[in-house]
This record gives C-alpha cells, sequence and structure tokens, in this order.
C-alpha cells in the first residue's frame, strides 16, 4: 500500500514539476516578447515612427486578450506587438490600413482610426452608404480615410451598387453617373456601373489608376487577391504596378468603358430638377444625376513656389525611371516617395536629394536601411538642412542652413516630392461638408 501511495507521490510530483516547468518557460517567453516589444516602441519613438500618420490600428487594453491573432494577420514587419499579454502598436506610422488586424482579433478589441487626440484630420461627412451630406454625391476611397487599393476597390463597388439602387429617372443628354478618379476605387466603380446597366463616364486627372500610376514599376502594390465587377476574384499576390495597371486595362478594354485620362473636373454645381453639372479643365460639360469622388486625399502635388519651377525639367512623380540615365538630377523631399525615387534613380544618374530638415523620420524600414546603405557607398549625396531656391535650365540654386551664400549645382532633372495638397477647396466648393477628426473610429462596410 505505502508502494502504491510512493508511486503515486511521485507521478503527481513528476508532474506538477513539468508543469511548473512549462509555465516557468512561457512566462519567461512572453516576459522575452514583452521586452523585446518594448525597445522596439522605443526605437520607434525616437525615429518619428510611433505616431500614426493615416490609418491605423487602436486596442482596447480592457478587452484585448493577447491571442497575436492580429500579428499574424499583419503582412507587415512590426506594426503591433505584445506586452505584457496585451497588444500595443509599434511603427504605426508604417501601417497602410489594411485591416487585416481589425479582423483576425477574436474579441473585437481592434479599431481602425484615422487622427489622434493631439492631431486631427480632415475628413468629408460620408454616410453608411458612402453618400455625402449633398444628395447623390457620394465619396469612396482613399479620400473617405480608406487608402489600401483592396479596400479602396470593394469601397468602389459598394458605392457603386447604393448608387444603382437610387438611380433616378432617364433624362435626355443627363449621365446616371460620373465617376471621378481613375484609381483603385473608381476602376472598381467604373465596372460596377456598366454591370448595373449605368449610362456613366469616368474622369481621371491624371493617368489611369491614379495614385497607383506614380508608384515605380515594380513595386508590389497587391499582396492579397480581390473581387472586380465583371471580372471575378482576381488572384494576386506580391503583384506589381505594372502587372496590377495591365489587368486593369485588360478588362476595361474588354467592357469597352469610357476612361478619360487628363481631365481634371474643376467644379460640381447642382442644378434643376436635381442634376448636377461637372465642368473640366478641357472646357467640357457633363451633366448627370449622380456623383462619385474617388479621388486621392492629396489631390494635387503641393508646389514650392520658387522660380523656374514651371521649367519642363522638373516633375512631381518618376514615371519610367528604367528610361533615364546619365542625368544630374536632384530629388527634393524627406518621405519614403523621395526616398524610393531617388534610389530608382542612383545606378544611372548622377543623384542629390535635398532635404530642409536635419535627418529622415518616418521612413519604412527598408528604405531607411537603403538610404543610409547608398550615404555610405556615396551612390546618392544627401544634403540636409537645404532648400531648392531656384531652378535654371542647366543648374538649380540650394540655400544650406546657416550659409551665407547660395550654391550653384550643376542639374538636368528636378524631381519634387513635397506632399499633396488636400482637395478641401474642391470639396467645400461642391457643398460637401468636412469636419477635423480626432481619433475618429473608421467604419468597415458591409
Amino acid at each position: 500500500m505505502n508502494e502504491v501511495l510512493l508511486e503515486q507521490l511521485i507521478t503527481y510530483g513528476t508532474v506538477f514539476i513539468l508543469f511548473a516547468m512549462i509555465i516557468f518557460f512561457y512566462l519567461r517567453k512572453k516576459k522575452v516578447k514583452s521586452v523585446t516589444t518594448i525597445k522596439k516602441v522605443k526605437i520607434a519613438k525616437l525615429e518619428g515612427l510611433y505616431e500614426p500618420i493615416s490609418l491605423y490600428p487602436h486596442i482596447n487594453l480592457s478587452t484585448c486578450i493577447g491571442s497575436g491573432a492580429c500579428i499574424t494577420a499583419c503582412p507587415e514587419k512590426d506594426i503591433l506587438g505584445i506586452v505584457d499579454g496585451v497588444a500595443t502598436v509599434i511603427n504605426t506610422s508604417n501601417c497602410i490600413g489594411h485591416g487585416a488586424c481589425f479582423h483576425a482579433c477574436p474579441v473585437e478589441a481592434i479599431t481602425l482610426r484615422i487622427g489622434t487626440e493631439s492631431r486631427g484630420v480632415d475628413l468629408p461627412h460620408v454616410s453608411e452608404d458612402y453618400e455625402t451630406n449633398i444628395k447623390g454625391m457620394y465619396i469612396a476611397g482613399e479620400l473617405g480615410g480608406m487608402g489600401l487599393i483592396k479596400n479602396s476597390v470593394e469601397q468602389g463597388q459598394q458605392a457603386m451598387e447604393n448608387i444603382a439602387r437610387n438611380k433616378k429617372p432617364s433624362k435626355e443628354n443627363v449621365l446616371d453617373v460620373v465617376i471621378i478618379g481613375a484609381g483603385p476605387a473608381g476602376i472598381s466603380a467604373t465596372l460596377a456601373a456598366k454591370e448595373h446597366g449605368l449610362t456613366s463616364v469616368t474622369l481621371e486627372q491624371d493617368s489611369l489608376g491614379g495614385t497607383v500610376y506614380t508608384f515605380p514599376r515594380s513595386k508590389i502594390v497587391m499582396t492579397a487577391p480581390m473581387d472586380l465587377p465583371l471580372y471575378g476574384k482576381a488572384k494576386l499576390y506580391d503583384t506589381s504596378k505594372d502587372e496590377l495597371l495591365q489587368l486593369w486595362k485588360k478588362v476595361i478594354s474588354e467592357h469597352n468603358l469610357t476612361i478619360k485620362e487628363n481631365t481634371k473636373v474643376e467644379s460640381i454645381v447642382p442644378i434643376e430638377d436635381e442634376v448636377f453639372r461637372l465642368t473640366t479643365n478641357t472646357g467640357e460639360e457633363y451633366l448627370c444625376n449622380q456623383v462619385l469622388l474617388s479621388i486621392g486625399r492629396r489631390g494635387t502635388p503641393r508646389k514650392l513656389g520658387v522660380p523656374g519651377e514651371e521649367s519642363q525639367k522638373v516633375a512631381y512623380r518618376l514615371l519610367e525611371p528604367e528610361q533615364i540615365a546619365d542625368k544630374k538630377i536632384i530629388v527634393v523631399g524627406g518621405g519614403d516617395s523621395a526616398i524610393e525615387s531617388a534610389l530608382l534613380l542612383k545606378d544611372n544618374n548622377e543623384v542629390m536629394l535635398s532635404y530642409r530638415n536635419d535627418k529622415f523620420s518616418r521612413l519604412k524600414p527598408k528604405n531607411k536601411e537603403k538610404i543610409e546603405k547608398a550615404m555610405a557607398d556615396a551612390s546618392i549625396r544627401v544634403e540636409f538642412n537645404s532648400n531648392l531656391v531656384s531652378i535654371a535650365d542647366k543648374s538649380v540654386l540650394l540655400k544650406m542652413e546657416g550659409g551665407e551664400n547660395e550654391d550653384e549645382v550643376e542639374n538636368d532633372l528636378v524631381y519634387i516630392f513635397a506632399g499633396g495638397e488636400l482637395p478641401t477647396s474642391f470639396l467645400q466648393n461642391a457643398g460637401i461638408k468636412i469636419t477635423k477628426r480626432y481619433g475618429h473610429v473608421m467604419k468597415k462596410h458591409r
């Protein structure tokens, strides 16, 4: 009897020790993860990557269970981490707002927000059906706060479905809908309009693809499949800009859709019988029953306002960098777009990067690593604390901080990446209400 009892005690003791060891190593691993994440947060704050610049995940600490599902679902690196058993944000400014974390959280502890308590963001008033405060005028895509391609495609389709449900009686020379912008949301909406039998035209101030068109040719823009109206599921993994644009062109051509490029809408005016009149920079006018705005938040490129900026050698986006060689180029700016462009140009050209601040901030980790390497091997000349003063045919003038004189630099091309100006005036002139939102919760439609 004593032997049986002893064996049981030994068994129980062994189980207890094993259980204690499992708990010990689990807590130790948890502690290591927390310490690692805390270090990453400190680095993110020092590098200016902790504060969000667009859509970002907000975590409810009272309901988060620390499952890590959000981290696993996020295709980006070190946007989220775990500290003391709950999720936390790390490099928040690198978040692209795809919403995978939002969908993956098993307890709905994550909301997608735009703006913070101290930094507001201008947003137009948009209902659950994508309609603005102006009846018959809708917004989808980046302008409403959701910038990822997949989200924008979904919104363009959903907005057009609502427009189709509210279709007004046909009138002579009046289109059912005019779509402004041929980016992801606009292209999706154009396809959906055809699918629903609506008469429409799509107007794009630049080129097909909108913001996507300005990306470098090889830039990966899609990492997940999406549903396109009239096409079905597009199985896109590690898809480049060029591949995505070719898909869109194929679908547009097959369905004989009308997309007018280099046509900027100057004004939208409601007239009699609930009809809108749109005027463009080409002098054309369009009458329509409903309008869908699918333009980007940046609107038009921000200019420096320096002499010579109107020159043909100045550009605000980099197209076909592989076609540019043996040039002396100045890239102005310190954001990801400027860095990526300078890196693409450096192998076949002499590139200088002019940035007004004393260091880079809020760069994506890969861009930061690459530009530091380029500075170290002198393949790109970086001038911090510098400002472009004027632009001439064969040179530019730069003023360095603390310098009394302006330095003349031999130059063939100038690329300016100073951000873009929000189309606030355009929207307000159309009657759309805009409010500065602080930590505004973005609701996922359907």
